[in-house]
């Protein structure tokens, strides 16, 4: 009975451990500002509200962030950090 026991036991923190939060947000907006020692990016919606998404070395598009200033973009990030970005 406690080796079945553990072996649930096991299985359950395995299976936890491989489930991901999976929840991404797609920020639409003007791209107000660049900090590129910081690396985040500001975006202002329609209403004004602005979001500051830092990127990372895996987000697309980074490499042309700074001729985004400015325009529409498109921002989809997971807890913060930005795993695309691209003009709208």
């Amino acid at each position: 009975m406690k080796n079945i026991l553990s072996i649930l036991s096991a299985l359950a923190l395995a299976a936890a451990a491989q489930a991901g939060c999976g929840k991404t947000v797609t920020n639409e907006g003007t791209l107000k500002s660049f900090d590129a020692e910081k690396k985040v990016v500001v975006v202002a919606d329609k209403a004004g509200k602005e979001t500051k998404i830092t990127l990372t070395a895996k987000t697309k598009g980074a490499d042309g962030v700074k001729e985004l200033v400015g325009k529409a973009v498109k921002v989809e990030s997971e807890h913060g950090k930005a795993s695309s970005i691209s003009k709208a």
